[in-house]
């Protein structure tokens, strides 16, 4: 009898904490917004791209305002677990290492990865031995060029990827590993495609690249969590995923 009046106490906490529980009004996302065509900082100086119409159509399901901070890459997951912020919605891969620190809502996108190298260089992704290669500070491509290729080539971190293709570009480094989205992208700017290409085939290795980018939390946030997840199963549903991914990365 104790134990059957234990359950319905325990089943009445529940249901009025899930009836008393406070909506979700505003959701504060951290981006590094020099990643186009992810996020990136528009002319008029608004934060623009894929990650964050993906954000504004899931706060527009949950009926909360969505609030953007742009932070270095490699202070994102330290700042979410300060709270400074609720959410990461930055190109965002799923490794282990990742899930240790933070947790993760459904995958929202397949990466892969691209060597950009001047077109003239003949380059090979079989043969990178003595190449400097630039890549982003802290990124899942870091971790794949130090794991692959340790001290035969010499790897250069930067805090923004921009400014690896920077240095790209002036002769300070071979080649540039990124996201595919972002080399094609940097690629269709001021006729860069003219000069430099991709090398082979873009590389797909769930291994380093994780199993898909997704939008980060606090692992006590299961709330938020689960509010997350259903709005992306509901924007799936109806097309909105599939308009955006279409303006930004085409078929």
């Amino acid at each position: 009898m104790k134990r059957i009046l234990l359950c319905k106490m325990a089943l009445l906490f529940m249901l009025s904490h899930a009836i008393y529980a406070d909506p979700i009004k505003t959701i504060r996302f951290a981006t590094e917004a020099t990643y186009p065509p992810f996020e990136f900082i528009d002319e008029s100086g608004q934060m623009r791209g894929f990650d964050i119409d993906i954000a504004n159509a899931l706060c527009k399901k949950i009926h909360a305002e969505c609030i953007f901070n742009n932070q270095s890459f490699n202070s994102l997951i330290p700042s979410l677990q300060l709270g400074k912020f609720d959410a990461l919605i930055s190109a965002l891969g799923v490794t282990v290492e990742r899930q240790k620190q933070v947790a993760f809502t459904h995958s929202y996108y397949e990466p892969s990865g691209s060597f950009v190298a001047a077109t003239s260089k003949h380059y090979t992704i079989s043969n990178l031995t003595d190449k400097t290669i630039g890549v982003q500070q802290s990124s899942t491509f870091e971790k794949y060029l130090h794991d692959k290729f340790g001290k035969k080539i010499t790897m250069k971190s930067y805090a923004s990827i921009q400014d690896a293709f920077l240095d790209l570009v002036s002769g300070r480094i071979d080649e540039v590993l990124a996201d595919t989205p972002i080399a094609q992208a940097w690629l269709k700017q001021a006729g860069n495609n003219e000069r430099y290409s991709i090398v082979n085939q873009p590389i797909i290795d769930p291994t380093y690249f994780g199993a898909g980018y997704a939008i980060a939390v606090r692992n006590d946030e299961t709330d938020l969590l689960n509010a997350l997840n259903e709005a992306l199963t509901e924007i799936k549903n109806d097309g909105t995923y599939a308009n955006i991914k279409q303006h930004y990365f085409g078929k």
